[in-house]
C-alpha cells in the first residue's frame, strides 16, 4: 500500500490537474445551463463512472495495450471525438429552445445526462494516457500489489474530479439563475457549451497516439 507521503504527494498534483478544464467539465457546465442542477449533478456522477472505467482498465493493464496499439488507439479516439461532436451539436441546437424551469428541469432526463457524462469520459484516450502517465510515478513495486496501488490512487483523482465537476456545477447553476430572465445571454452560453465541446472533440481526433 502507498505510504501517507505518496497520497499526500499524489493528490496534490491530482488537484491541480483535476481543476483543469476537459471534455468532463464543459459536459457538466453544458449540462447545468441547459436543464439545471439536477442533470448538472447527474452528468458529474456519469463522468466520474467513465473515470472507473479508465481505472479498472489501467489496473489490469487494458490501458496500456491500448496506447501501445496504433489501432486502439485511433478507435477509441474516433469514437471519443464523434460523440463530442455529437453533443456539441445537439448542445448548439437545443439552446434554441426555451430554457427548462426549475420544475420541468427536476424531471428532465437525469439518467441520460449520466450516461452522456460517462462516455464522455469512457471515450476519452487522454484520461487513460493520464493515469498511465502520472500514477505509476507514484507506485511502489516493493510494497507490493501495484494493481491495488493503482486502483486506489485512480480512485483518489476521480474522487477530485467529481468534486471539481460538482463545484461547476454550482457555478453554473448560480450564473443560470441569475440570468434567467435574460434569455438571449443564456442562449449565447449554452452556445458556447456546444462550439466548446464539439471543438474538442476536433481537437481529439486530431490527437496523436504517445510515444
Amino acid at each position: 500500500m502507498a505510504t501517507f507521503s505518496t497520497l499526500l504527494l499524489f493528490t496534490g498534483a491530482a488537484l491541480i490537474l483535476a481543476a483543469m478544464p476537459g471534455p468532463g467539465l464543459f459536459y457538466v457546465a453544458g449540462r447545468t445551463l441547459a436543464s439545471g442542477r439536477g442533470d448538472g449533478l447527474a452528468s458529474s456522477i456519469g463522468t466520474g463512472l467513465g473515470g472507473l472505467v479508465h481505472v479498472g482498465a489501467g489496473a489490469i493493464g487494458v490501458s496500456a495495450l491500448i496506447m501501445a496499439s496504433a489501432t486502439a488507439f485511433g478507435l477509441l479516439k474516433v469514437l471519443g471525438g464523434v460523440y463530442l461532436l455529437y453533443l456539441g451539436l445537439q448542445t448548439w441546437r437545443a439552446a434554441k429552445m426555451p430554457t427548462q424551469t426549475a420544475a420541468e428541469a427536476s424531471r428532465s432526463d437525469a439518467w441520460r445526462a449520466l450516461r452522456q457524462g460517462m462516455l464522455v469520459e469512457a471515450t476519452n484516450p487522454k484520461t487513460a494516457a493520464f493515469f498511465l502517465a502520472l500514477i505509476p510515478q507514484f507506485l511502489d513495486p516493493t510494497r507490493g500489489r501495484v494493481a491495488v496501488q493503482f486502483a486506489l490512487l485512480g480512485l483518489i483523482s476521480i474522487a477530485l474530479n467529481t468534486s471539481m465537476a460538482v463545484l461547476v456545477v454550482g457555478m453554473a447553476s448560480a450564473l443560470r439563475q441569475r440570468i434567467a430572465g435574460q434569455a438571449q445571454v443564456l442562449r449565447r452560453l449554452r452556445q458556447g457549451s456546444g462550439v466548446t465541446l464539439a471543438g474538442l472533440g476536433v481537437a481529439l481526433l486530431l490527437t496523436r497516439r504517445p510515444a
